[in-house]
Parts: structure tokens; C-alpha cells; sequence
């Protein structure tokens, strides 16, 4: 199987579903929360460079996606959706959280960052997952 042989409508759309979750996660449901455990404000984010932050990050979510794609790719036949859905969020659970969380132990975070963060990426990969099992 060549590393490229993947559905890239499904890669990119998976990747938009992602970046849409953070939008509303770090938008109207947890932004203000999350703005306070981090100790910041709305005037901290101002001085941003939006193109620049949203361009990476949406690249960044594209090549969490083409990953996810080409894990399905190999076993395309044989993966249903929910396992597709479920997989997904597995990663999330099972791969990110502890990487992330462990940082945050070293960092000595604000509790509430582990959940708010946590979340969002268990969101954002099952809204993934649910996009590649839809289109794959």
C-alpha cells in the first residue's frame, strides 16, 4: 500500500470537522474558562497572528488526519464505522491525553486545563473518526 493511497476528501474534511470543534470548544463553550486557567485574557490574544496560528494548526490537524486515514487505509475492508469512530477516539484517549498530561504535570498546569484540554481532543478525534468512517 503506497503511504498516499488514502481518501483525501475524507483527510481533508476530517481535518476541517477537528478544526471546527476547536472552534466551538475554545469558542463559546470553554474559551473563558479556558483563557482563566491558563491566566490570560481576551487583550493577551489580541496581539496573535491569526493566519499564522490557524495555518498551522489546520496543517497540523491535516496530518493527524492523513494519519488516521492511512491506519484505516490498511485495514479498509475489514474496520466497520463505529470501530472506525471508536478507534479514533481511542487514540485520543490512549495516545494524546497521557502525552499531554504528563506535560502538564511537569508544567504544574491549572487542573482544570487537564479536563478542558482533554476533552477537546477527545472531541476532535472522534469528529475525525466519525468523518473517515462516513467517507472510507
Amino acid at each position: 500500500m503506497n503511504i498516499f493511497d488514502v481518501n483525501w476528501l475524507a483527510v481533508v474534511l476530517a481535518a476541517l470537522a477537528g478544526f471546527v470543534v476547536g472552534g466551538i470548544w475554545y469558542g463559546p463553550i470553554m474559551g473563558k474558562t479556558w483563557m482563566g486557567a491558563l491566566g490570560k485574557t481576551e487583550e493577551d490574544l489580541k496581539n496573535v497572528n491569526p493566519a499564522k496560528l490557524y495555518g498551522a494548526t489546520f496543517l497540523l490537524a491535516l496530518l493527524a488526519s492523513w494519519t488516521l486515514a492511512h491506519t484505516f487505509a490498511t485495514y479498509a475492508t475489514e474496520l466497520s464505522f463505529l470501530v472506525k469512530v471508536l478507534t479514533a477516539f481511542g487514540v485520543a484517549l490512549g495516545f494524546i491525553l497521557p502525552a499531554l498530561w504528563t506535560n502538564y504535570l511537569f508544567q504544574d498546569a491549572k487542573k482544570p486545563l487537564y479536563w478542558i484540554d482533554g476533552g477537546y481532543w477527545l472531541l476532535f478525534y472522534t469528529a475525525m473518526g466519525v468523518v473517515h468512517a462516513a467517507l472510507g
